[in-house]
């Protein structure tokens, strides 16, 4: 797994690519899917952003939450606009900050206030891909895939 900095230091154009999808309307948004048990994906549209070294999200007591803290993986799109159809999609762990510093650093930057029952998670990466279209009707995208580790 790899932090957003660590895979920004690896694949520097993919990630500025990955990060205009995130912010393409200004501030970050995307589809989270989580998973738990036996149980089917849940889907649930967040705010996410980059601070620091970590691709984050606040997450108020929901199912999400719940999720995430059983099992921890995610796999995260960036909203689709069909007038620029390129995808993003991200997969790995989470991990929970606890750090009251980095907690105030996230605050500062984030779009609305989150409160204390939010919780502050770092999206650690696993995968990354990103299809590339010039026109909506351009088919296939050209896919670029990138695996920490790798």
């Amino acid at each position: 797994m790899a932090t957003w900095s660590e895979f920004e230091s690896a694949e520097p154009e993919l990630a500025a690519n990955a990060r205009a999808l995130l912010y393409r309307d200004g501030s970050g948004k995307a589809m989270l899917a989580t998973v738990r048990g036996d149980s089917p994906p849940h889907i649930n549209p967040i705010s996410v952003g980059i601070v620091g070294d970590e691709l984050c999200a606040f997450i108020f007591p929901s199912g999400k939450l719940t999720d995430l803290t059983s099992d921890g993986r995610y796999a995260l799109h960036a909203h689709l606009d069909l007038r620029e159809p390129n995808e993003l999609l991200l997969r790995g762990r989470v991990r929970e900050l606890t750090d009251s510093d980095v907690r105030a650093t996230a605050i500062a930057a984030w779009p609305f206030e989150p409160d204390d029952e939010y919780r502050l998670f770092a999206f650690d990466i696993e995968t990354v891909l990103v299809g590339r279209r010039d026109s909506p009707n351009e088919w296939p995208p050209r896919y670029t895939r990138w695996r920490s580790g790798a």
